[in-house]
């Protein structure tokens, strides 16, 4: 069974959420997926970095990290922020709660994390920063 990892840092800026985006791309390219499932996971991806950078950290220039493992068919993501973090996860994966809404943000994050990936682990502890951890099962070809 193939195993990869690659992982990577970058700014807390919106302007890297796209960099994420192509990094877990690349990544998971020789696995093969279909369209759907890419961009099932760059949708994910896309919200639990933008949520590192928008509910993470408070205008404050400091790291995102990615990380990415593959064995088999299994794909994992993390992203982690050393930042604020979440008081009540269970009320953050609420669909339409934001801790911002004078951004005018929709709330939805963790609902599409959770509909477009296979698991989500969400652990955090307030002060410290939080770390997100998405499943995507990719079937790989079956030899006969």
């Amino acid at each position: 069974m193939e195993v990869n990892h690659m992982q990577a840092s970058f700014d807390a800026r919106s302007v890297n959420e796209g960099l994420a985006r192509m990094l877990v791309a690349a990544f998971m390219a020789d696995m093969n997926p279909t369209l759907e499932q890419l961009a099932d996971v760059k949708t994910a991806v896309s919200e639990a970095v933008t949520n590192a950078i928008i509910h993470g950290y408070s205008d404050e220039s400091r790291q995102v990290r990615i990380a990415c493992d593959r064995q088999g068919g299994e794909l994992m993501v993390t992203v982690e922020d050393d930042g604020i973090g979440i008081a009540d996860i269970e009320q953050a994966r609420q669909p339409f709660y934001t801790s911002k809404p004078q951004l005018e943000r929709s709330g939805m994050g963790f609902a599409f994390m959770e509909a477009f990936t296979d698991r989500l682990e969400v652990e955090s502890c307030p002060g410290k920063g939080t770390r997100v951890v998405l499943w995507k099962y990719i079937a790989e070809d079956c030899e006969e």
